[in-house]
């Protein structure tokens, strides 16, 4: 045990250590005369004690040796100190070295881990990646796929309708007026699943522009007015707002109030009655739209799934309602690119009250997109039959039904017309008869409609003849690759043929 240097005699005699009894049985044991005792000390810290032993005589030591001892005393003293800090820094190395590789250890760890994460998040990426490239032409083969016999289905009907064939008996007229509403029934259906789509994968293209108030509620309840006749419901209207336009994006807020009237209609028993109340709230800036009714209602517990897409509150096989579950989806995604909400009140058995609420400021969110090209403005169909001179129009085209109902309709539009049924052959024949305008389809065998039109445009001869894209494709950016490849117009298959007329008449009278 160390003490203090000054705690320890200098040197002690055999008569100093006669005074401890052990001392004086081991001095007599060993035959020691005399003993002398010198402290170790390092630093004023004494490390322990040196030992002198004379067996000759009882006597004093000398000066000179007891200073020997007491170097060679410091020197033990330096040297056992150096050793227990050799050893204690020997220990500090060995327990860092071994803190640094247990460290290096868990390092290598650690990137092994951030190594395998990472490669699970890339093969996750991937995978998301591929799903959504799946999905995406998956809904894209969908369309195209339902689309292309729609528009037979629709044109079909719409030829029939217009009389051109001869007047239609008044069962015959039923019986198209059936066909015509089931497949438009049908499109709207199609259109809630891409319109889904694209919402979800941030593509839902918005063009705000003014709303009269008036004028989107007048069309929205005309488009279901025939609905609730059906049903002999009673509808009603109410306007108590102060602002006569807001912005928003006309068509689809119509689309917002047609869904939740339909709804109103659906879940309405005969007799009954729907209604469209707007007000405003100038100090919250805002604008509300509510659609009530006198229904079935909604039990309080159902009320969370409601805005769910594909849920219906009634699954059962025998349910009484149809429908895809996509309407109020639909509504309050298209609410929350507008800015805005939707709420709910309803009691099972009395009714219910869907009010949508429009901000009277501009959205800025970025969804909204600079509004689409307007489609022309509606034009009769063209007499031109006795025409000296009658535009030519080159249709590229696969689908021999939609061929079919194309010629027909631009023969009895006057119009000249030859046929492509590839892109291959679109340039061909474009260079052949000299087309005044080209009708392209986008989904052709051999050479699809974008690289027709690239290719047509590079051409000098072609390089201002209009081109109206026709295409069953409606995804997320189809629009702006038919125009990026030089289309001057896009119809969605199903094409309204009065539009692709109306369409031509715009285009050649620009010429």
């Amino acid at each position: 045990k160390s003490v203090l240097e000054d705690q320890i005699p200098e040197q002690m005699t055999v008569a100093q250590a006669n005074t401890d009894p052990r001392e004086r049985v081991e001095m007599e044991r060993l035959g020691v005369k005399t003993r002398l005792f010198l402290p170790m000390v390092f630093q004023r810290q004494a490390l322990g004690l040196i030992r002198l032993d004379d067996f000759s005589a009882e006597r004093t030591f000398s000066y000179q040796e007891i200073s020997l001892a007491k170097l060679l005393a410091s020197q033990a003293a330096s040297a056992i100190e150096n050793a227990r800090l050799f050893e204690q820094a020997r220990a500090e190395i060995a327990v860092r070295l071994r803190a640094e590789t247990e460290l290096e250890q868990e390092r290598a760890l650690l990137a092994e881990r951030v190594k395998e994460r990472t490669m699970e998040l890339s093969k996750a990426n991937a995978e998301l990646a591929r799903a959504a490239r799946l999905k995406d032409e998956f809904l894209a083969s969908m369309s195209h796929e339902l689309r292309t016999p729609l528009n037979t289905i629709l044109g079909s009907a719409e030829i029939l309708q217009s009389g051109v064939f001869g007047e239609l008996v008044e069962q015959q007229e039923k019986y198209v007026a059936n066909i015509d509403e089931s497949g438009r029934h049908l499109l709207s259906l199609i259109n809630d699943i891409l319109d889904l789509s694209k919402i979800e994968a941030g593509k839902m293209e918005i063009s705000i522009g003014p709303v009269s108030v008036q004028s989107v509620c007048q069309a929205s309840l005309r488009l279901v007015k025939q609905l609730a006749h059906k049903k002999h419901l009673k509808l009603k209207s109410e306007f108590q707002n102060s602002v006569a336009t807001f912005p928003a994006d006309d068509r689809r807020v119509k689309q917002i109030l047609v869904n939740l009237l339909s709804n109103a209609i659906k879940f309405t028993p005969d007799g009954g009655e729907i209604g469209l109340t707007v007000t405003d709230d100038v100090a919250q800036s805002a604008i509300h739209f509510t659609v009530w009714d006198t229904g079935i209602g909604i039990a309080p517990e159902d009320l969370p799934r409601l805005f769910q897409p594909f849920v219906q509150l009634d699954s059962r096989l025998a349910r009484q309602h149809t429908g895809t579950g996509l309407g109020l989806s639909l509504v309050s995604k298209m609410m929350e690119l507008h800015g805005g909400g939707i709420s709910v009140e309803s009691d099972v058995g009395q009714g219910s009250r869907f009010t949508v609420s429009f901000p009277l400021a501009t959205v800025t969110e970025p969804m909204a997109r600079a509004e689409p090209r307007p489609q022309p403005a509606p034009l009769a169909i063209p007499a031109t039959e006795d025409s000296a001179i009658k535009p030519m129009v080159l249709l590229a085209e696969d689908n021999e039904q939609s061929i079919e109902i194309f010629t027909d309709y631009l023969k009895l539009s006057g119009y000249h017309f030859s046929v492509a049924r590839t892109g291959v052959e679109a340039i061909a024949r474009a260079k052949e008869d000299h087309p005044d305008i080209i009708l392209m389809d986008i989904q052709m065998p051999e050479m699809d409609g974008l690289e027709a039109m690239r290719r047509l445009r590079a051409e000098p001869a072609f390089a201002t003849v209009p081109i109206i894209a026709m295409t069953a494709l409606a995804m997320p950016g189809d629009r702006e690759r038919c125009f990026d490849a030089g289309a001057n117009e896009y119809l969605s298959k199903p094409v309204n043929l009065q539009m692709m007329v109306m369409s031509i008449r715009e285009l050649l009278n620009q010429k």
